[in-house]
């Protein structure tokens, strides 16, 4: 039976001479655009999803029209890679061509052990035998995940609700099953299409497997020796009758540096043989070999291993070129994707960028790089065989320097061509708001009623697609050592995490900045409406400690006790008596635009009236609005969002649009400029004596003094006290050597600040 990876398409191989590779395709950053050709694997079972495979991997395709679509159909399908929840697609499919049936049919599943399900054959369609089902009973109805174990792996089946295989009797005892290889979050999984695919397992004749360094290595795939002397070659037959070895021979480029101790030999029913590979380099860069093991197995005859060594010096070959001819096809506010013609002899290439300024780090031989480690004063980008990248987290108005360097080798065996790489800066987009606003005059008494009927309708995105949209597309961020991280948007914490984001390995959720039980459609998630699932309005947080925390209550300056803090963001007693709950100084602006935007974006909608809770004070989140500008981070989400939803947040847009609504009403009103506010505390704000050589005091009319800071004219901080209630400020000039002091003071309605003189 066939475990080969190259399988089932000789009758088409023409007919997909001219077409991007899948292969390529899977090797292209996030966010590219890519042209696939190959044949259709599923069809309606599977919903709006369809897994297409060529000669060289598959690729799933998702997009609404794609019903026509039938098993063994040819197909070329343009789109945007997403990564969704670990699985990589193209989606939505943009363009789409159906072929009709392709001339070699479907293509023969891939035979694998369990254990050899991973990444590399991911959408393939594959086929596992003796294998059974932990659970008993019936499946589910409905969507359902079950496992099945060989002995010594277990792995998740997904069974679909809407496949037949839902409700009916799970087998018992051995089976084969048919299936295509899916992933959810750090799971992968095998996804059968129908109960066909699911068959009592009947032993074969004879079938090997290889394994070398206790590792399968499928027909024609590739292990790699690096340097060791001796590797063990594990030869298996899970059939019915004695496997018998006929030949070994060693072939390609240097095929003398390697050995085996098999020949000939006899592999018993359900049984395996050790022998030894050994390596013995006759030169240096990379040696490389081709193991053929020639049997009596009908359908992988010869078993074809391609070996991957190095010499004496330890490292692969120097690429005899760096790429050339670095470009940017794609630039906006939250994205950039370059692109570059390959350099020659070269496996792989790795990209490194930094903001601001040009690259002088230089990528050092033997040194295996993952994506977010730093090199010299760079970060990696991308680390693979593809020509193209898409950086992670990409912020608008930003001056980005990359420089594209070729490689080969791998662990540990990496040869840099470190001369003269590709290099190239680009400056990602700023705000897009282009003529969005035509016609919206904020002097004009339906001002707001025009401002909601612009941005809804919009379009609908899941709830449960956050993870997809917000976090894999946007949020997510590098770090070293390949790990990401997301930041906490109300603590400043960075949750360190191994790819796949998962919301409840990494212990976050989508927190509504507008709360769920403020809004008057309350409950307004199952089924999710627009409001619910609005991707303005939610940011990730931890759940135990920010999520749950701020729970309803309304954000707002604690002024007297704290009853709880993590990190940046805390919950206490606010000036009205009243629990509040304060995020970190950098959310606050953020959080207000977020709130305005969904008071705004619904209120009107089936009559509801979307003015602000009585508990949450209005003038302090202006304030905050004011004080926290939008930044060049929620710009580009902004932009992103906007991309999603087809709508914008106009307080992000025009900072002044706060003015003319009164959003504990949600009514039209004078616009009373932030300047104005500013002046008040101005103009309140009291400093004396001025000079002192004895008692500084301060106060601002009518308000409470929440907290202070004190610098000299050099920048240094020289005290700074929060969490105070104070009428007036009262401060020892005797502690101060003589000079001039700026004091700055906050309140519940901004800050404002004075210079005062110690003689």
């Amino acid at each position: 039976m066939k475990k080969t990876i190259l399988t089932g398409f000789l009758a088409i191989a023409t007919m997909f001479a001219n077409a991007q590779t899948i292969s390529d395709a899977r090797n292209m950053g996030i966010g590219q655009t890519v042209t696939i050709r190959g044949v259709v694997t599923n069809g309606t079972e599977l919903g709006s999803i369809r897994y297409v495979q060529d000669a060289t991997g598959a690729l799933p395709i998702y997009g609404t029209g794609l019903n026509g679509l039938l098993r063994g159909d040819s197909v070329t399908a343009t789109g945007p890679l997403l990564d969704f929840s670990g699985l990589l697609e193209i989606s939505p499919v943009s363009t789409f061509t159906d072929h009709g049936p392709a001339p070699g049919g479907l293509p023969t599943p891939l035979i694998i052990p369990l254990s050899a399900v991973n990444e590399s054959i991911e959408a393939q369609l594959v086929r596992v035998d003796n294998v059974t089902f932990v659970q008993t009973g019936n499946f589910a109805t409905g969507n359902s995940t079950v496992q099945i174990t060989d002995g010594s792996t277990t792995l998740d089946v997904r069974i679909n609700g809407t496949t037949n295989i839902d409700g009916s009797a799970i087998p018992t005892g051995p089976v084969s099953i048919i299936a295509l290889v899916g992933q959810f979050n750090a799971n992968y999984q095998l996804v059968p299409r129908d109960l066909n695919d699911i068959f009592p397992y009947v032993a074969p004749a004879r079938e090997i497997n290889v394994k070398m360094g206790g590792l399968t290595v499928l027909n024609n795939g590739t292990f790699i020796v690096g340097n060791a002397s001796n590797t063990t070659v594990l030869v298996e037959n899970s059939g019915a009758q004695n496997l018998s070895i006929s030949n070994t021979t060693l072939t390609g480029t240097n095929a003398s540096d390697f050995s085996i101790n098999l020949t000939t030999g006899v592999i018993g029913a359900t049984s395996s043989q050790s022998y030894t590979l050994s390596f013995n380099p006759g030169g240096t860069g990379s040696r490389s070999a081709q193991l053929n093991i020639f049997s009596d197995d009908t359908d992988e005859n010869p078993y074809v291993i391609n070996l991957s060594a190095v010499g004496t010096d330890n490292l692969a070959t120097e690429p005899t070129s760096n790429p050339t001819g670095l470009t940017f096809p794609l630039v906006k506010a939250y994205t950039i994707g370059g692109q570059f013609t390959a350099g020659t002899n070269a496996e792989k290439y790795i990209v490194l960028w930094k903001k601001g300024a040009a690259i002088t780090g230089v990528p050092t031989d033997g040194n295996t790089y993952k994506r977010g480690d730093m090199v010299g004063d760079a970060k990696v980008a991308y680390v693979g065989s593809g020509t193209s990248f898409t950086p992670r987290h990409v912020i608008a108005n930003t001056n980005y320097y990359f420089a594209v360097y070729a490689f080969n080798g791998s662990d540990g065996f990496e040869n840099y061509k470190t001369t003269s790489p590709a290099t190239g800066t680009v400056t990602s987009q700023g705000s897009q708001t282009g003529n969005y606003y035509a016609g919206i005059n904020s002097t004009n008494t339906n001002f707001l009623t025009s401002l909601s009927s612009l941005i809804n309708p919009h379009n609908f995105v899941s709830y449960f697609n956050y993870k997809t949209t917000m976090m894999n597309q946007f949020e997510i961020r590098d770090t070293t050592a390949g790990q990401s991280y997301v930041l906490c948007v109300y603590s400043g914490e960075r949750k360190v995490f191994n790819d796949p984001f998962d919301w409840t390995a990494v212990g976050y959720s989508r927190e509504h900045s507008y709360c769920h039980s403020w809004m008057p459609t309350f409950p307004c998630d199952n089924p999710e409406q627009k409001e619910y699932n609005d991707q303005h309005n939610l940011y990730p947080t931890n759940l135990q400690n920010a999520n749950t925390p701020r729970s309803n209550l309304p954000m707002g300056i604690i002024t007297g006790d704290t009853v709880f803090n993590y990190l940046g963001c805390a919950v206490g007693f606010g000036s009205n008596g009243q629990y509040c709950f304060t995020p970190r100084p950098e959310q606050r602006g953020n959080a207000a635009r977020a709130i305005f935007y969904m008071a705004t974006c619904y209120n009107g909608q089936l009559g509801n009236n979307w003015q602000l809770p009585s508990t949450q004070n209005q003038e302090i989140l202006k304030e905050w609005h004011y004080s926290d500008l939008p930044d060049n981070y929620e710009i580009a989400r902004h932009e992103y969002v906007y991309s999603l939803q087809n709508n914008r947040n106009p307080f992000i847009d025009s900072v002044d649009f706060v003015c003319n609504i009164n959003f504990s009403n949600m009514s039209y009103q004078a616009c009373q400029s932030q300047g104005s506010l500013n002046e008040q505390l101005e103009s309140n704000f009291s400093v004396f004596p001025v000079p002192s050589n004895n008692k500084v005091y301060a106060q601002v009319n009518g308000l409470k003094i929440t907290s202070y800071s004190i610098v000299d004219l050099q920048g240094r901080l020289i005290d700074m006290k929060i969490k105070t209630d104070l009428s007036v400020l009262e401060l020892n000039a005797t502690e101060f050597k003589s000079g001039i002091y700026i004091l700055k003071v906050g309140t519940e309605f901004g800050e404002v600040q004075r210079q005062f003189i110690i003689e």
